[in-house]
């Protein structure tokens, strides 16, 4: 065994997923020391040497108007543009996004010159509305979208409490922690579709779009969560371990169930004994009072902080500073590990088919 937080999307967020979001510009410069127009130069109808902009985005640009000399070329998260000596603007559309223009002379440029490299970055604008949904979709690329639960702000006894049988020293002592913000949190551990869509591969061992991505560290969890964010231009991370286990206890709706939904974990969860020794596809079980779901079972959940020993008096938003902490069991785990108030632990370079994670949501 293992022992090593908005948008009120309103019914908005769910409505971007079928309609498109605007787009803006980061950043338009000019690349002094980048001669990729001149080592990769394409010349315009009158054999003049072109400017090349080089689009980053982290998504997929469909179309560019203006005096652009096609193809556009892919690289990576930037699409390469080229124009006419002399250009001054250019329309761009990006999937799932409105059109943009782009006049360059707003951003200190007048007009594009032959043989020089400019370099624009574009970012989804993000709704400025506070949240207030109790679940939010927020799509994020090729159909692929997260479904997120609000967690009211609130304080709760975290740790080894009366329901919690047999805890290990590690849950102790019981105390008081309050969260003073509320915060969305996914309703599922991040798939392998979701991961996919976002890294462009899938390091599971358990194969399969709808079950948790797993394999993966929480080097790999950051890097993940980079490039999410600046696909949906919001702000994620991991649970802290305070965060996760007021939610898997059901926050301000909990029912003092040993396990995250119930005190029948084959109602909730897949484990040893029920799960066949793989995991399972997400929201396959009963959901806890919240409708979060799988927080007991199918794979160990990584958390934002360090593992560390709990202290004695309350506690507001705490972090802890060791090992990264670990919830919630897998699916090779005994119904004891499977408990709110269970934790584990490994370093950040380790990975296991036991181990995922589930997102949250931050202003």
């Amino acid at each position: 065994m293992i022992r090593y937080f908005f948008l009120v999307l309103v019914g908005v967020i769910t409505s971007i997923a079928s309609s498109a979001q605007e787009l803006k510009v980061k950043s338009f410069t000019l690349a002094a020391t980048d001669i990729s127009a001149q080592t990769q130069q394409r010349k315009d109808l009158n054999d003049e040497p072109c400017a090349l902009v080089k689009v980053q985005f982290v998504g997929d640009i469909l179309n560019v108007k203006g005096n652009v000399i096609l193809p556009l070329l892919k690289e990576d998260y930037e699409t390469w543009v080229y124009l006419t000596h002399g250009s001054r603007q250019m329309q761009v559309t990006a999937k799932n996004h409105l059109p943009l223009m782009i006049k360059f002379a707003d951003y200190g440029v007048e007009s594009v010159e032959k043989n020089r490299t400019y370099v624009l970055v574009l970012s989804p604008i993000t709704p400025s509305n506070p949240l207030s949904a109790d679940v939010i979709t927020i799509p994020v690329k090729n159909g692929i979208n997260i479904e997120m639960v609000k967690v009211e702000a609130g304080t709760f006894m975290m740790g080894a409490t009366s329901e919690m049988e047999n805890p290990y020293d590690d849950e102790k002592p019981v105390h008081q922690v309050t969260l003073t913000k509320d915060y969305y949190i996914g309703k599922y551990e991040v798939t392998q579709a979701l991961w996919q869509a976002v890294m462009g591969s899938n390091p599971s061992y358990f194969k399969g779009n709808n079950l948790p991505v797993e394999q993966v560290t929480w080097y790999d969890c950051q890097e993940f969560i980079s490039v999410l964010d600046s696909i949906t231009g919001l702000n994620f991370r991991l649970p802290t371990e305070a965060e996760w286990e007021y939610a898997a206890r059901g926050g301000k709706k909990s029912r003092e169930y040993m396990y995250s939904g119930s005190s029948n974990l084959s109602d909730i969860g897949w484990y040893k004994e029920n799960s066949g020794d793989k995991t399972h596809a997400v929201g396959t079980k009963q959901a806890n009072a919240l409708g979060i779901c799988d927080m007991s079972g199918n794979v160990y959940e990584l958390c934002e902080d360090l593992y560390g020993s709990y202290p004695s008096p309350a506690q507001t938003n705490p972090t802890d500073e060791l090992l990264y902490v670990l919830r919630g069991g897998c699916f090779r785990s005994e119904a004891w590990s499977c408990r709110s108030s269970c934790r584990n632990n490994c370093p950040p370079g380790y990975y296991s088919e036991s181990i995922g994670f589930r997102l949250v949501l931050f202003e």
